[in-house]
């Protein structure tokens, strides 16, 4: 593609042109359908992500800067990501899917609650803040780890470790107890 074309075709993004997108799509849709086929493997998705991509790219058009990117590298950039994004949002669907059946979080019945238990809560604060919301959040207010990385902002590989850690420091307050461990069993 010609500098001249390109620098065009920018222009009527920034402006808002809707011919904008035919121009983009002319040159483009193709190579962009192929980078999102390769990250997914599935042609219908493949388009799905194509559309989504030429969605987002008009509504981020205004934030293209030719200083820090050719035209091409910002589209790929947006295309991929928006590829690894919904490979993402499918992997985590069927996590959840196989996850509510394997969990046994409705099988606590009243009797396997303790009250002596609950101090659980109480015991938050004296563990780091990043570890308190994060347990929290998926405990007390009954999020799953992905919505808790999405509500909290937070990628959901950190959630996992924070998760992790924070369980640990509990574990240190409540020492070799097994409160911690019934508790904690009857949420997983």
């Amino acid at each position: 593609m010609s500098a001249l074309l390109e620098k065009h075709i920018v222009e009527l993004l920034q402006e808002r042109n809707d011919k904008a997108i035919s121009l983009l799509y002319e040159h483009y849709g193709d190579t962009l359908y192929g980078v999102a086929f390769k990250v997914v493997r599935d042609e219908e998705l493949a388009q799905d992500i194509l559309q989504e991509s030429f969605v987002k790219i008009w509504k981020k058009s205004d934030s293209y800067d030719a200083t820090k990117a050719k035209l091409f590298t910002w589209l790929f950039r947006i295309t991929r990501n928006t590829a690894i994004d919904k490979l993402r949002s499918i992997n985590n669907k069927s996590d959840k899917e196989i996850q509510m059946d394997v969990s046994n979080v409705y099988n606590i019945g009243i009797n396997s609650t303790r009250p002596e238990l609950l101090d659980v809560r109480e015991n938050l604060d004296k563990i780091d803040d990043k570890y308190q919301i994060v347990l929290d959040a998926l405990f007390f207010q009954g999020m799953t780890q992905q919505e808790a990385s999405e509500e909290l902002d937070i990628p959901l590989g950190t959630i996992k470790s924070r998760l992790k850690i924070g369980l640990r420091e509990l574990k240190k307050i409540y020492g070799t107890s097994m409160s911690l461990a019934l508790l904690l069993g009857g949420m997983f």
